[in-house]
């Protein structure tokens, strides 16, 4: 007989259903994401830190759980919620069931039918904190506890996720190695530095609290700042390290936290959203070209940035590049007077579609041309 759980929201609304996964409870932000598929992607994004997620999609587990597609080495996310577990699944991959799969990592979730209630209603009141609980059965004791808990606002979550030590991706076999570029791990998913490295990049990834002055050692050709959970605005050592990076002249590139720390670094400011953005189907325009995008995207932040035209920032001249179309939120930027850019969703795309894998031969031809640039002689 399978358990009842419950799903308990901080403004008091409740949903009942059956426990899926491991036994328990737990706390979170709960947010949804609309994507159709690469739940297993979704689950090991370290940017789901302390989050509760919630699928759209009404069938979740179809193709099992392979050992080839997660984006890190554990699940990340702090819950799951989902409509309909697949019963059984089918694909040629699968190593063992969805539910099995976070028994064995501890993670509690909940089958529930309203899941679709659930959408709606954090559309209209905003992401916010919950707990799933297969041990609780009084929802009033459980929602004095979620009252309790911690809010995303403020949190500083990188040092959780980042790798301790420095490790390193090297181009696939037949691609010569071009470039050296240090990536910042602020939550760091396993396909970008794979993405980068196709690209002729010997990618050294480095704890997200490792000092401007060891980046520079290095000598890269490129800095690159990557995707994270938490809030921008608690990133302050971050922020320093980017400002050290613009300082030198170093071609830079972000996603996602990396979009919001180089707002943060230009001294713009950053928001929450109400929701958020969490897909595989967001619609983004580049703002020259007029060209859209269907991106992936995962993030509960933006940056506060005028998007009528060029503004001063004191690294020159900056751009907004990239705008949502869902909701016009600032979607990538780019400085006009030194070589950095980024953009909020994951050219990456893993999973989702591939259209903007292109920002990554961005990154690659701004290296090449800063590399062919001659040497300024040093003042006297």
């Amino acid at each position: 007989m399978e358990d009842p759980a419950i799903l308990v929201l901080e403004d008091g609304r409740v949903f009942h259903g059956r426990s899926f996964g491991a036994r328990g409870e737990t706390f979170g932000e709960i947010v949804f994401n609309t994507g159709m598929t690469g739940y297993q992607e979704t689950l090991t994004d370290p940017s789901y830190h302390r989050q509760i997620v919630t699928m759209t999609a009404p069938h979740i587990g179809n193709t099992g759980v392979n050992d080839d597609d997660p984006e890190s080495g554990r699940i990340w996310v702090a819950g799951y919620v989902v409509r309909e577990p697949a019963r059984i699944p089918s694909n040629w991959r699968s190593r063992r069931t969805l539910d099995e799969e976070l028994v064995r990592q501890g993670v509690v979730g909940i089958a529930i039918p309203g899941t679709r209630a659930l959408t709606r209603h954090l559309r209209d009141r905003g992401a916010m904190r919950a707990a799933i609980s297969s041990t609780e059965t009084e929802p009033d004791r459980l929602l004095r506890r979620v009252l309790d808990s911690p809010q995303m606002g403020g949190a500083d979550l990188a040092g959780e996720v980042t790798v301790t030590e420095p490790y390193v991706v090297s181009p696939p076999e037949g691609v010569p190695a071009r470039f050296r570029v240090a990536a910042v791990d602020l939550g760091i998913k396993a396909m970008t530095p794979q993405r980068l490295a196709e690209r002729g990049c010997e990618v050294t990834v480095l704890p997200a609290n490792t000092s401007v002055e060891d980046l520079l050692a290095m000598r890269p050709d490129g800095v690159f700042f990557s995707n994270g959970p938490g809030d921008p605005a608690a990133m302050d050592g971050a922020v320093a390290t980017m400002r050290g990076v613009l300082d030198a002249g170093i071609p830079l590139f972000g996603i996602c936290f990396g979009n919001q720390i180089l707002g943060r670094a230009l001294e713009l400011g950053t928001y929450k959203l109400r929701f958020g953005h969490r897909g595989v189907n967001q619609p983004v325009r580049e703002v020259h070209s007029r060209r859209v995008h269907i991106t992936s995207q995962n993030h509960g932040f933006a940056v506060d940035a005028p998007a009528s035209g060029p503004f001063e920032t004191p690294y020159g001249r900056a751009e907004v590049s990239h705008i949502g179309l869902n909701d016009n939120v600032v979607e990538g930027l780019r400085l006009l007077d030194r070589p950095a850019f980024s953009v909020q969703y994951h050219p990456e795309a893993a999973a989702g579609p591939h259209d903007a894998a292109e920002m990554f031969d961005a990154f690659r031809d701004l290296m090449a041309q800063h590399s062919a640039q001659p040497t300024q002689p040093a003042q006297p």
